[in-house]
């Protein structure tokens, strides 16, 4: 396993993050646990999960799940960077959810309970908060790292003006700010690289990819029956050419295509990790393969071919 540090932090982190959407709910405790230990034993460190993971009753049972590993086997939590996030509703009250210093500092309270831990290593904003000033968004997470219940804050979901909105009110207050955004990435979805990316790069913030295979289509899990059902199966259709060539490129590499596609997040220098949310235990095993691919430049032209972006950061890529 490789590691690098987060943006500008001094924090060293995996170049894979085992993802944890899929615990008690695709998943259930022995599988998550199995996966858990099989991340941690394969040199994973960044395990990401969120308030809201695991069902739609507000109990957390993602990260419920965690906490009874971290139980199970206490020595774990030391091994590894926890990270998990705050802002959707986690009850049935007008204040339980979004940032307002009054649902952050009592989500952290219960994240740290669920999770059986004194602290939250990356604690992220899992959206922007358009009715919540960032005056007192940071006044909250000050107080949450004065009392080392979290170590860093990072975001995800967030635009590239709210990046620089926050890094620079940050800044005002002596704050260190974000060292992370997390955002969705990978060959069918690069409108990032447009404007996110070139905003973390240009203040230091670590850039953390979700959805790498695009919801397993790039890993031709998802199948033309499977599509047909799908309300957006005309978007697959009119894509079903460029899965071909896809799929013809990696047989001629004689490597899998997720272990390929991931391979491609990996080889950009802005991309710090990238977050695999296995629903099974072989999925991920195919993902740690990933690391080992090396994709030479002319097998980067070809992929750009493919699967073209948006044409490069912004405003070049349409202004001139």
């Amino acid at each position: 396993m490789e590691y690098v540090k987060l943006g500008r932090s001094g924090l060293k982190i995996s170049r894979l993050c085992l993802g944890t959407m899929n615990f008690g709910k695709k998943l259930d405790e022995n599988e998550s646990h199995e996966l858990l230990d099989l991340a941690v034993d394969s040199g994973v460190n960044l395990i990401d999960t969120a308030d809201v993971y695991g069902g739609k009753n507000c109990e957390g049972l993602s990260e419920q799940v965690i906490g009874r590993w971290f139980v199970r086997s206490p020595g774990n939590r030391e091994k590894t960077i926890l990270a998990t996030k705050v802002y959707g509703v986690t009850g049935p009250r007008p204040n339980d959810a979004r940032l307002s210093a009054y649902h952050v500092i009592r989500a952290c309270e219960e994240s740290l309970r669920r999770l059986r831990t004194d602290r939250i290593d990356l604690y992220q904003m899992h959206h922007i908060d358009r009715s919540t000033t960032w005056d007192e968004i940071w006044q909250a997470m000050e107080k949450l790292v004065q009392d080392g219940k979290v170590l860093y804050i990072g975001s995800s979901n967030f635009p590239a003006w709210q990046i620089a909105k926050a890094s620079e009110n940050a800044k005002r207050r002596n704050f260190l700010g974000l060292v992370s955004e997390q955002s969705i990435y990978n060959l069918c979805e690069r409108t990032v690289e447009l404007e996110l990316l070139p905003a973390c790069e240009d203040y230091g913030i670590g850039f953390l990819c979700w959805s790498p295979l695009n919801g397993g289509a790039l890993a031709k899990r998802t199948t033309s029956d499977d599509r047909n059902d799908d309300p957006g199966n005309e978007k697959w259709r009119s894509r079903q050419s460029r899965l071909d060539g896809w799929f013809s490129f990696c047989a001629e590499k004689g490597r899998s295509p997720e272990s390929v596609a991931q391979a491609w997040l990996l080889a950009n220098p802005l991309v710090t990790s990238i977050v695999v949310g296995p629903s099974k235990v072989s999925h991920f095993r195919s993902s740690l393969d990933s690391v080992g691919v090396h994709l030479e430049q002319d097998e980067l032209e070809r992929v750009d071919e493919i699967w073209p972006g948006p044409g490069g950061p912004a405003p070049e890529a349409y202004a001139w």
